[in-house]
């Protein structure tokens, strides 16, 4: 099976950039200094509007645990709501309980909530205390993907965990692997069978235009910081695609 390029973005340009290079697919987030966070409203909507690849759409409400309130978890519930109106392709989201193990009652509503779209379960997976436990339960509950980067900060130290996902997993979802993938260390992940799918960000940094930049801060960053950002990097997202097409 040929594989399939996930780029995340957290704006419309990174995602027609990820679209430029060949990606097959992105998942569509903001604030990725955080890990990802659901995008807006008008975020989905342009996307959808202006790209030809499926859009995945981040819900998570807030950045560190995936230990949720209860008016945060409905938060996440309205904002699956909101992007299948808005035309999303899948639905990416994760909820744990205090102890590492997912939090079956609550996946269902989510699985539930987000039918008929498929629905990843995202780098939650990696806090898990018992990872081939997990596979199973995300299985059980209609799970067609887990994003992991093997329970390791990158892919490349979680090779061999991914290889024993995969197996695990037995095709009963798919194993998507992340984690600082680029196109000079792809090579070892592609060739573990049963992943045919990667996942990564590729970006480059952009810096503002303005001339007048007075001496004010909007957020916590220096203020110099505030004007650079972040996009996907057309040449490394095509170099990735190309790596791809030459191995498969």
């Amino acid at each position: 099976m040929p594989h399939l390029l996930e780029i995340c973005c957290e704006s419309v340009q990174s995602a027609l950039l990820a679209q430029q290079g060949g990606a097959g697919r992105v998942e569509l987030c903001c604030d990725l200094m955080q890990g990802g966070l659901t995008p807006s409203a008008g975020q989905i909507e342009q996307a959808k509007a202006q790209l030809q690849i499926p859009v995945m759409v981040l819900i998570r409400p807030r950045k560190a645990d995936f230990l949720y309130s209860e008016l945060e978890f409905e938060q996440m519930l309205a904002d699956i709501r909101h992007a299948r109106r808005l035309g999303a392709d899948g639905i990416v989201s994760g909820v744990l309980l205090a102890n590492g193990q997912i939090d079956r009652e609550r996946l269902r509503r989510l699985v539930a909530e987000s039918s008929p779209l498929p629905f990843t379960f995202h780098r939650a997976f990696d806090m898990c205390a018992d990872p081939l436990a997990a596979i199973d339960e995300l299985a059980k509950a209609g799970v067609q993907r887990i994003l992991t980067s093997g329970q390791r900060p990158t892919a490349q130290e979680g090779l061999d965990n991914l290889r024993r996902y995969a197996e695990h997993a037995a095709g009963r979802l798919s194993i998507m692997a992340c984690g600082e993938l680029l196109p000079e260390n792809l090579e070892p992940v592609l060739a573990i069978p049963g992943i045919t799918e990667v996942h990564a960000a590729l970006r480059r940094t952009v810096h503002s235009q303005m001339a007048h930049r007075g001496g004010t801060n909007m957020g916590d960053e220096a203020v110099e910081e505030e004007f650079s950002w972040h996009e996907a990097d057309l040449h490394l997202v095509r170099a990735m695609s190309q790596v791809i097409r030459s191995v498969y």
